[in-house]
């Protein structure tokens, strides 16, 4: 049952026939069926799964292959949802770290891919089949009895709400306030969910890289100093942790939930979001009703491991400590200690041995290899040797899966 002792956050490096294909229904206007999309990406399916297998990883994704960007078209296939293009700087919040790398300054617009609601968001399960489709891909590749292993990453239900100003993620026809948008959210959430489950589904992981947000400074900083907030930054975490509540408030108990707070591992390995824990680590991981929180470690932008110490005992927690964005090869034995480290923080907040508190510990990569499709600095093969150091780690320090 996840979470396992060795595990890696989603995106693997694409391969390049892959990239190819898509690169043809972009530029020649095909359809995904005349660029030989279904067959190109099955097969790169079939072969990331095999690699994953080969390297003894249980949690395994579809590498994210049915995607271009680590969100995917969930949000897109919701019923009252428009894509905005060359939106106005003037509905964003200029201080959002996405927001910030994003922008083209020269023409105050936020590039396409993003998304606000139109009107009442719904669920319609004729037009909600990314994400199934992409579970049922990476099943033709794993034993049935291992199906409820496979890890989906879904997008945070506030990916398309943090970005934008006070009441700009929907228009004025579509909701009143924030308090009703929120609770559409969270029903179409619930109904994504179950149609997953009932397919077999039983490992969700939300990336999040709002939640570490929270923890910068100049976010914080940003959201003072603009006036059109509506209450504090803090009570905006709060209501964010009511939305992830809501949204798997109907899951039943064998379905394992974990959110990654993500720090970035954007194009060309650059990151978003510096600051650590400790500002938020109390509410979040007593308040937030998920399994498992997956941290990103592998630098000091995310600070000590002390805030491990408010991780409650029925939590679990997956130390993201190797890097995504460097070639170089971690060193196995400090790895090591940093895993016991933080399991000595996790024991004194629990009154539990260091034996115990590694119980509810695992490692992995702090962030996926390939947040979008292209534009990363390791090759297939670093990232073969970075997760052969995950397992190997794992099974000197647990010896299990």
């Amino acid at each position: 049952m996840a979470p396992f002792r060795a595990e890696h956050m989603g995106s693997l490096l694409r391969p390049q026939e892959l990239l190819d294909v898509r690169e043809a229904i972009r530029e020649k206007r095909l359809s995904e069926e005349q660029a030989g999309l279904p067959a190109v990406e099955e097969k790169a399916v079939g072969h990331v799964v095999k690699l994953q297998q080969d390297l003894g990883f249980k949690a395994v994704t579809s590498g994210e292959y049915n995607r271009t960007r680590f969100w995917g078209l969930m949000w897109d296939e919701f019923e009252g949802t428009i894509r905005l293009q060359d939106a106005e700087a003037s509905m964003f919040r200029l201080y959002h770290p996405d927001v910030v790398s994003l922008i083209e300054q020269d023409r105050k617009v936020m590039p396409g891919d993003s998304v606000i609601a139109g009107s009442k968001l719904s669920y319609n399960p004729a037009k909600s089949v990314s994400n199934l489709h992409e579970l049922r891909l990476v099943q033709k590749f794993v034993p049935e009895s291992e199906w409820g292993n496979i890890k989906l990453t879904m997008i945070t239900p506030a990916w398309f709400h943090m970005r934008y100003k006070q009441g700009r993620a929907y228009t004025k026809e579509a909701y009143a306030n924030d308090a009703e948008y929120f609770d559409d959210v969270a029903k179409v959430y619930q109904a994504e969910l179950d149609v997953l489950y009932k397919a077999g589904l039983r490992n969700v992981q939300f990336d999040d890289p709002g939640l570490a947000y929270f923890c910068s400074d100049k976010f914080r900083q940003g959201w003072e100093e603009d006036k059109d907030n509506i209450g504090t930054v803090d009570d905006l975490l709060d209501v964010y942790i009511k939305l992830y509540n809501d949204s798997i408030s109907k899951l039943p108990a064998d379905f394992h939930t974990g959110v990654h707070l993500c720090r970035g591992n954007f194009i060309g390995g650059r990151h978003f979001a510096e600051g650590a824990y400790d500002i938020i680590a109390q509410k979040l991981f007593t308040d937030l009703k998920v399994n498992t929180f997956y941290l990103e470690y592998d630098t000091e932008r995310a600070g000590g491991f002390e805030p491990l110490k408010y991780l409650p005992k029925d939590r679990h927690v997956v130390i993201g400590a190797i890097s995504t964005k460097l070639r170089d090869l971690e060193d196995k034995e400090e790895i090591k200690q940093r895993i016991y480290k933080a399991a000595d923080f996790v024991a004194e907040g629990s009154g539990q041995t260091r034996e115990e508190a590694l119980k509810r510990i695992a490692l992995s990569p702090q962030c996926g290899f390939s947040t979008h499709e292209t534009g990363y600095p390791l090759s297939e093969e670093d990232e073969k040797k970075k997760l052969a150091l995950v397992r190997q780690i794992a099974d000197e320090i647990w010896g299990e899966a």
